[in-house]
């Protein structure tokens, strides 16, 4: 019975995927929105696999990190911090939304900017409804602020890519003129903030003066992107950010004692992420160099419709895979805090001090994607376009509705953020 199943499944799938690569317009540029797709993925990878837990007497979750014990796991945070590419990939495709376009700016920009929202709106208001719920059922304080910081982390770059988006009209004028050197005074607005905060006047240099590099930093790849849409970067170009990148990557780490993880360390003094330093910038550049290179094998492999139909899945759940898949992880966290007794579920809810550990935590991240795709069954409706009201009652009832997600959203950022 199972033999014959199997080829039935298999069977549907291969239909699923045929009737996906039907479907895809002509126009559809394959790769980019398989680049897209691997820097998404590897976000929820990066925190499953460098993010842990410890459990404290009274069963209350902390955030952990194996690089506090493991700083040889840092090069794994340099192929999984991709969001360089992911800065690079939403630059060229918003480059490509922006001309095709037939309304006004304002009207282009309010529909990228309510795609963006209203997954970070849900997710936030979900949360919101459900700590009270989690409190009275004994999960301790501890762990529901664990989790409320876990959940609202990642939506910081949420903020960052609707600003950047906002700048588009702007970023097509720059390109336009200079190609891809318009990226250039925004790696080094980045570089003179950090010699400010890392050079000989440090003591001198106010604290908040790095929150000066969170524009520039992440706007230079999203640059790039909308250079390499405007067809102002080609290959000698791109040659020139993978060997400059990583060569710049090079002379930080070695010469300049830049933090070799890509991601912040519980302890470390200095961080490359935020905000972004000059090594993230490096780091970006070569990678935006390799996908630029590689596009046209990617797009070769993406003909394939069994390759290319998970592609279509990610990218549609884009923003359902970045709201929620911190949650998954806490899904499978919480329950086991309760189960797993004092000495807590190795990989999951003990310290991230051992090689059992990381092998454990690896078995664990099935579990994690399983959970997320359960999540997303109904997550997913956030991410689909607001429903035209009819009539009067039709046209109150999203704006009640908003209203009220919106406080329940602003009370949850309160209690992630530790004001309340």
């Amino acid at each position: 019975m199972s033999a014959t199943r199997t080829p039935r499944a298999l069977t549907r799938l291969s239909d699923t995927a045929a009737r996906i690569d039907r479907r895809t317009p002509a126009h559809r540029d394959r790769a980019v929105d398989g680049l897209r797709a691997v820097a998404l993925l590897a976000v929820p990878t990066g925190h499953w696999l460098l993010g842990g837990f410890t459990l404290d007497p009274e069963g209350g979750l902390h955030n952990a990190s194996p690089l506090s014990a493991f700083g040889a796991l840092a090069p794994a945070s340099w192929v999984l911090q991709m969001l360089g590419v992911f800065f690079l990939v939403g630059g060229y495709a918003s480059v490509l939304s922006f001309h095709r376009h037939t309304g006004s700016t304002g009207a282009w920009l309010k529909g990228r900017m309510v795609r963006l929202g209203r997954p970070v709106l849900g997710v936030t208001a979900v949360w919101a409804l459900a700590a009270p719920a989690l409190y009275a059922a004994g999960v301790p304080e501890a762990t529901l602020r664990t989790g409320a910081t876990l959940v609202i982390q990642p939506l910081w770059f949420v903020g960052v890519y609707a600003g950047v988006t906002a700048l588009t009209p702007y970023c097509v004028r720059a390109a336009r003129r200079f190609g891809g050197w318009a990226a250039a005074p925004l790696l080094a607005s980045v570089a003179v903030v950090d010699f400010l905060r890392y050079g000989p006047l440090s003591d001198a240099v106010p604290s908040w003066l790095s929150v000066l590099n969170v524009l520039p930093g992440w706007m230079f790849a999203y640059q790039l992107g909308v250079s390499w849409g405007e067809r102002r970067i080609g290959r000698r170009g791109a040659w020139l950010l993978l060997v400059g990148g990583g060569a710049l990557f090079a002379v930080l780490l070695t010469v300049f004692h830049y933090p070799a993880s890509m991601v912040g360390v519980p302890g470390e003094a200095r961080t490359n992420s935020h905000p972004p330093s000059l090594l993230v910038l490096a780091l970006a550049s070569a990678q935006s160099g390799a996908a630029m290179l590689l596009r046209d094998r990617l797009a070769r492999l993406l003909a394939r419709p069994a390759l290319w139909a998970p592609v279509v899945v990610v990218n549609l759940s884009a923003m359902t895979i970045l709201c929620w898949h911190q949650s998954a992880m806490l899904a499978a966290a919480v329950p086991a805090s309760f189960a797993g007794g004092s000495g807590g579920l190795t990989g999951l809810t003990t310290a991230p001090e051992t090689l059992a550990w990381i092998l454990a935590r690896l078995a664990w991240m099935p579990v994690f994607a399983v959970l997320l795709v359960a999540i997303a069954r109904y997550a997913r409706r956030f991410e689909a376009p607001p429903a035209a009201g009819a009539g009067a009652g039709g046209r109150r009832s999203p704006v009640l509705r908003r209203t009220v997600a919106g406080l329940l959203a602003a009370g949850f950022a309160v209690f992630a953020l530790g004001l309340a």
